[in-house]
């Protein structure tokens, strides 16, 4: 049987501000990543979804942005490599000890927005990300861009990686997310975001904004949490998936999906 990791981001709620629904989509998905303070969440947020993580027994990454609250860590930022490791650190120790506290265990880590997608194309940022991930815990798996120089950077650090595609964003030709600023970058069609997905476990590929078919190595397929859609592609992707007899599982320390 197939099978691949369903992800979503998760507890970007902060204060009185809530963003997605997250018990609901923690039905339908094998992984998430939790928001670590920076880009968005905080203490009690991070307390809550990890304890309705653990309680639905699906895997938790870290989810570390640029410390940039106000413009969700979507914004391209300027840090020193040192001042990128020690955000990580913080941010990662932060939800591990969450983690801990409520039972559960650590599996991944997966940057956010801005510096996920900067190190994607940027090998000297993703190898500091990487190594700061390996230095807190070498067992951890790093989540980036499937086909980036981010999974290259992290398999270099020693690091078990899982290439990530996304059932919900437009793709340019060089197999980049196409800018939220650009018309057509989010996917809103159900239709469409469980053909994309379809086709990502059968063919091992994804189409560009421009049709082109691009060939992609995957073990793990991303719904944003904040896509006012996200727990119906969710729901309709399991379906999907079930009738075609793929398999919904996490990304494991023991060994990535194929």
């Amino acid at each position: 049987m197939k099978q691949i990791d369903l992800n979503c981001d998760l507890g970007e709620s902060f204060g009185s501000y809530l963003i997605g629904r997250d018990e609901e989509i923690l039905k339908y998905v094998s992984s998430v990543n939790i928001a670590c303070g920076f880009h968005a969440g905080d203490p009690m947020v991070m307390a809550k979804t990890v304890e309705m993580a653990v309680a639905k027994k699906v895997a938790i990454g870290a989810h570390p942005g640029y410390p940039d609250l106000r413009g969700f860590g979507r914004r391209n930022m300027q840090l020193s490599l040192e001042e990128v490791r020690n955000d990580m650190l913080y941010q990662i120790g932060a939800l591990d000890a969450f983690v801990r506290v409520s039972g559960g265990r650590l599996n991944h880590v997966k940057p956010h927005g801005a510096l996920y997608n900067m190190a994607a194309k940027d090998y000297e940022l993703a190898y500091a990300l990487a190594k700061t991930v390996y230095d807190y815990n070498p067992e951890l798996i790093f989540v980036a861009l499937a086909g980036s120089k981010a999974i290259t950077a992290a398999k270099d650090a020693g690091l078990q990686t899982a290439g990530e595609v996304f059932a919900d964003r437009a793709y340019e030709e060089d197999g980049s997310l196409v800018a939220r600023s650009k018309p057509g970058a989010m996917i809103h069609d159900e239709e469409l975001a469980m053909a994309r997905v379809e086709q990502f476990v059968e063919k091992k590929s994804v189409s560009a904004i421009t049709g082109k078919e691009i060939p992609i190595e995957l073990q793990t397929v991303c719904l944003h949490g904040d896509n006012i859609q996200a727990v119906l592609f969710a729901e309709k992707i399991n379906q999907m998936l079930e009738q075609k007899k793929i398999r919904i599982a996490a990304i494991s320390q023991e060994g990535t999906l194929s």
